[in-house]
């Protein structure tokens, strides 16, 4: 009898030893687990400084990824651009020139300041791949080109749309040069009664009239310096 109470009261104390050990473990786990976090951050506090950076620099590239470059298609698109940006759509047009002349990739950038991987973001529907895997321009393009054309106001940017009226508008400048240097029109006489249509659809003539040339001329406005102002 003595023994059967004696393993009752044993049972009973350990019943309760052993429930309230079962309310305290979330506790105690709880617990654990806080001193030992602290523990690794005074330990390690680089690596919470690498996973911050981490953490930043996806929101960086996240939010360059939004604000890439949009292609201006009018001169009032292209005029609303920062300044920065604006270079950067010249040269980009000049590189795809360059490289349709001949000029690799990487020379085409090298020669305009530009990484190559910013040029084949922004020009490439101008570019295509070929099969050895170097990189080349299509025979024309829709790039837009701002270049100026003398009118009987001076001279006024244009938005050329293509890359083969952003030609005629170059050997257009050839003969105007050729006639300043010269005096000899012969090569001015092939653009009379032509023009170019602007990015606006609106028709856009070469000024062939020698007295306008001159008085343009006369004033500085067609000087290499003044031209590669608007154009560099």
């Amino acid at each position: 009898m003595r023994n059967h109470l004696v393993s009752m009261l044993i049972t009973y104390l350990y019943t309760l030893l052993y429930n309230d050990f079962l309310s305290l473990t979330p506790r105690l786990i709880y617990a654990y687990i806080s001193v030992s976090w602290i523990g690794r951050e005074r330990k390690h506090p680089e690596m919470k400084r690498r996973q911050t950076r981490k953490v930043n620099k996806r929101r960086t590239q996240h939010g360059s990824n939004q604000r890439k470059s949009v292609r201006p298609r009018s001169v009032g698109e292209f005029l609303v651009l920062s300044e920065h940006e604006q270079d950067l759509w010249r040269n980009v047009g000049q590189a795809v020139t360059e490289m349709r002349a001949g000029a690799s990739l990487r020379q085409a950038s090298r020669k305009f300041g530009l990484d190559t991987r910013k040029v084949l973001q922004l020009a490439r529907p101008a570019l295509r791949k070929r099969r050895n895997g170097r990189w080349s321009a299509t025979k024309s393009d829709r790039l837009l080109r701002v270049l100026p054309m003398p009118t009987d106001k001076g001279l006024v940017d244009i938005g050329v749309p293509d890359s083969s009226q952003a030609t005629a508008v170059g050997k257009y400048w050839n003969a105007v040069d050729d006639y300043l240097g010269t005096g000899e029109t012969s090569s001015l006489r092939f653009f009379e009664r032509e023009f170019i249509v602007d990015a606006d659809g609106r028709p856009v003539p070469f000024m062939t009239n020698t007295n306008e040339l001159d008085r343009l001329g006369s004033a500085g406005n067609l000087s290499f310096e003044s031209l590669y102002a608007r154009v560099a």
